[in-house]
């Protein structure tokens, strides 16, 4: 059984930083929202609410870490070049982070 400070840490590491499933996954292939939502569900073991993923998705896309474009009738998102280093910039720190802590 989960105690409250791991229930916790997972909750930390899940919707408070969505952004980062969000770009892992499309750094792997593009795709809408709906299908982008179960894919974090399915890969990751939690499912954030469907106007969570949006809001993300669009502030991403505001910065210019995604792009979007419509395929018949669906929006569908990609990462960018710009996306991808964000990505790298948040792996190199949370590998420096852990190190610290479990070294």
């Amino acid at each position: 059984m989960d105690s409250p400070e791991i229930k916790r840490l997972k909750e930390k590491t899940g919707i408070d930083i969505l952004w980062i499933y969000v770009l892992s996954l499309l750094k792997k292939e593009s795709c809408h929202p709906y299908l982008l939502r179960k894919k974090i569900s399915d890969e990751f073991g939690f499912l954030p609410g469907e106007v969570t993923v949006y809001v993300v998705l669009y502030k991403l896309k505001a910065r210019g870490f995604v792009s979007s474009k419509k395929e018949e009738n669906k929006v569908v998102y990609s990462v960018t070049k710009k996306g991808i280093e964000l990505l790298k910039d948040a792996e190199m720190l949370l590998k420096e982070k852990t190190k610290k802590i479990f070294n």
